[in-house]
């Protein structure tokens, strides 16, 4: 972190519209499973893990998700920001900028967002990162364990005020838009896929599914049914990215906000690139799983 260019004193953005669905995220909770409370965090790690690196921030410093819709912010301070993954058409006062770089703030400056070209989630840092509460060692918001699941209009939020002396250019980086873009999500074979016959061997990994306007951070459904004549199983193990066989036939692809156990048949395991992919796609899009053999 680059604290030579840090005040020591804390101070604000203020949230002049939420957006559809925005909140503070970082790496998540760890070690507190066996109390059934989900790991959470950033859906796309991958892009948040690059918005905290062109600042030269921790990878666990918290950072804004922005999902679809973006929000209007008033910065009270001086700042750095850097926005990834999805391109949602930032402004600063009413000034395009760019994605995937880093970007000089004054006190004043009002970010806000269009339309969406790309992506579903983008990731906003600050330098120093979102100085949100701590509960259970994480930022991240969940309802139960935050005091909130998103962001409203009027909040406040915490941030570390940088010099104006600090403020330098810097380069663009390249990002590979296959992480936006493909349709094929990598995965292993869940504890329940050796139950499958062949011929749903076959379909699932070789048909090309739809995802339903049902996605929450909890989790992505299909829309299309899957003959099943499996079983129900007893409460197991789910982690984020296993893909749910309902008894009805709906496929459900756990995400970051999932439970920790569940008891639905387990049939697919999505790899963390792909959940992270995933994550970057907005309903009516196609995916295809692709085993990993």
């Amino acid at each position: 972190m680059e604290a030579i260019n840090l005040v020591l004193r804390v101070a604000m953005i203020k949230v002049i519209k939420a957006g559809l669905w925005t909140s503070i995220q970082d790496r998540g909770r760890f070690n507190y499973k066996h109390l059934g409370v989900p790991v959470a965090g950033c859906m796309d790690q991958t892009s948040a893990d690059l918005a905290n690196l062109l600042l030269n921030n921790p990878f666990d410093a918290a950072v804004m998700e922005i999902t679809i819709i973006g929000p209007v912010l008033e910065f009270q301070c001086d700042s750095r920001i850097a926005l990834c993954g999805a391109d949602i058409s930032a402004k600063l006062n009413q000034t395009a900028i760019s994605s995937n770089t880093v970007v000089n703030v004054h006190k004043g400056d009002v970010l806000s967002f269009s339309h969406l070209n790309y992506g579903a989630r983008a990731y906003l840092s600050v330098l120093g990162g979102f100085q949100t509460d701590i509960e259970l060692g994480s930022r991240s918001f969940y309802k139960g364990i935050s005091s909130q699941i998103k962001l409203e209009k009027g909040d406040l939020l915490d941030i570390i005020p940088v010099n104006k002396r600090g403020f330098a250019k810097h380069a663009l980086v390249k990002i590979d838009k296959d992480h936006f873009s493909t349709s094929s999500m990598t995965c292993l074979p869940g504890p329940e896929f050796e139950f499958l016959t062949e011929p749903q061997k076959e379909i699932l990994t070789e048909q090309f599914f739809t995802l339903s306007t049902l996605q929450v951070r909890m989790g992505f459904q299909i829309e299309e049914v899957f003959e099943n004549s499996m079983q129900a199983i007893l409460s197991s193990a789910v982690l984020p990215g296993t893909v749910q066989l309902t008894p009805s036939g709906k496929l459900i692809i756990l995400m970051r906000d999932c439970q920790t156990t569940g008891g639905y048949p387990r049939v697919l395991q999505l790899t963390e690139a792909a959940i992270n992919q995933l994550s970057q796609k907005t309903p009516k899009q196609t995916i295809q799983f692709k085993l990993i053999k």
